[in-house]
């Protein structure tokens, strides 16, 4: 029996349906993915490594639907190597390309703030409830110049704001499909990048804390897009100008009250992926329960999984999500 079934004939309504609370409802969910994780891992032939505490998954394989996260990403020779968590479990999706993989949504979320059990989220993996009051959601998590923490004043939560605000923050030039600005945490930029599908990107400033980061994107957003072009990314297409040239007009621009953030000889990030130039992507999402992709995998760029038939699934904007996967 496939371990996906077991998932799929489950729904959001069940607690009702059954006479279960939510809670008791997620208990039983967990116990049969337990309970299906032993009967597939006996039939299937399966190998296991370890990344971290999560066992790594690579090649042949049927795995019940569990909660998506965003790709795992880090830099390697000779491509990016990207790993998709399902559950406690991590995909190793270079060992899959070439291979038909498929991937389907029962009808299950998960809140990544409160870890309810919904029929859909809204963006960044978060219930209705929480986008509208977490921090996670917080006006400073897209809008940097907005935070207000260094100044003891709350958006939403005041500890954690002050927690993400108040640290060093990079801002940068990145070439995805184009050269665009941004905003990272320090000592997250090299995800920041791969998340972005960059080919190549360098440092440019390093500030306190978010908020003058976020004035510093802001005077460079009147030169360069805040945005990553995901089609032109995915096809593989480069700044086809002098890099080094965008990077002097960057450091020009920054305001004069600005300036003592400036890095002119900052962090450089360089990375090949595994999709090859020139594909023409079609952009697909999960809308409807029992929606599902069944194609060869072309390769992976960024948090995009792309298949040959030219659609590409961005798995990030899938989070929270209960994914079956099978190849």
């Amino acid at each position: 029996m496939r371990a996906t079934w077991v998932m799929s004939s489950l729904n959001t309504n069940c607690w009702a349906a059954m006479g279960l609370s939510r809670i008791s409802c997620r208990r039983g969910i967990r116990l049969l993915r337990r309970q299906f994780t032993r009967s597939v891992i006996g039939e299937k032939a399966m190998r296991w490594g370890t990344f971290g505490s999560q066992k790594v998954v690579q090649m042949n394989f049927t795995w019940s639907a569990a909660p998506l996260r965003k790709i795992i990403l880090s830099v390697a020779e000779p491509s990016v190597r990207a790993f998709v968590p399902i559950g406690r479990h991590l995909v190793d999706i270079n060992t899959l390309i070439g291979k038909k993989v498929r991937l389907q949504w029962p009808g299950m979320a998960e809140c990544q703030s409160c870890s309810g059990i919904f029929s859909s989220l809204q963006a960044q993996g978060l219930c209705r409830k929480c986008f509208f009051e977490s921090p996670m959601a917080g006006q400073s998590i897209v809008r940097p110049e907005l935070s207000t923490a260094h100044l003891g004043i709350a958006d939403r939560d005041l500890e954690f704001e002050r927690a993400l605000q108040l640290q060093p923050h990079s801002v940068y030039l990145a070439d995805s499909g184009g050269v665009k600005v941004g905003v990272t945490r320090t000592r997250q930029q090299v995800t920041r990048w791969l998340d972005q599908g960059a080919s190549r990107a360098q440092v440019i400033a390093i500030t306190d804390n978010r908020y003058e980061a976020g004035l510093i994107e802001v005077a460079l957003k009147e030169h360069f897009s805040d945005k990553t072009d995901w089609r032109r990314m995915l096809a593989g297409e480069t700044f086809d100008a002098d890099f080094s040239a965008a990077i002097g007009v960057a450091l020009a621009a920054i305001p004069s009250d600005l300036k003592r953030f400036a890095v002119t000889e900052g962090v450089k990030h360089q990375a090949q992926w595994s999709l090859a130039p020139g594909f023409k992507a079609k952009s697909v999402k999960f809308n409807n329960h029992g929606d599902e992709i069944e194609a060869v995998l072309a390769g992976q760029r960024g948090q995009y999984l792309a298949f040959t038939d030219g659609r590409a699934i961005n798995l990030r904007s899938h989070e929270g999500l209960f994914i079956g996967i099978s190849c």
